[in-house]
């Protein structure tokens, strides 16, 4: 594995930069975008999972690397939750919930990767 020197390498944190893409893209679609709480837990969350990757690349130990990482796919969960609401309330086109569903299982498959990998690292020592 190259040596990752900056958070934007990590291709966990590029897929969850992609995700919270869509995620805004299609907030301003069919019913959600009148739902302005829905709405904003939907981005909240998007944004937990990119920004929790990049923030335990920046803490000092692996431990904690790790932690904030769990916390970046348990957010991308979060947005795999809400997309059956949006999914039962007829929100969005099933297609664009389709598109979402495959972006967040890339960046939760992508995270519990690199999580694994760091883990299994640490134990090499």
């Amino acid at each position: 594995m190259s040596k990752i020197e900056r958070f934007e390498d990590l291709k966990c944190w590029q897929a969850a930069r992609e995700l919270v893409k869509e995620v805004y893209t299609m907030s301003d679609e069919g019913k959600l975008a009148g739902d302005f709480d829905t709405k904003s837990q939907l981005k909240k969350a998007a944004l937990s999972t990119m920004n929790n990757i990049a923030e335990g690349f920046g803490r000092y130990s692996r431990k904690d690397f790790i932690r904030f990482l769990d916390t970046a796919q348990s957010s991308a969960l979060e947005v795999q939750s809400m997309l059956y609401v949006l999914s039962d309330l007829h929100y969005l086109e099933a297609g664009s919930i389709d598109i979402l569903r495959m972006k967040v299982g890339d960046t939760k498959n992508m995270t519990l990767g690199l999580i694994r990998y760091l883990r299994e690292s640490e134990n090499k020592r």
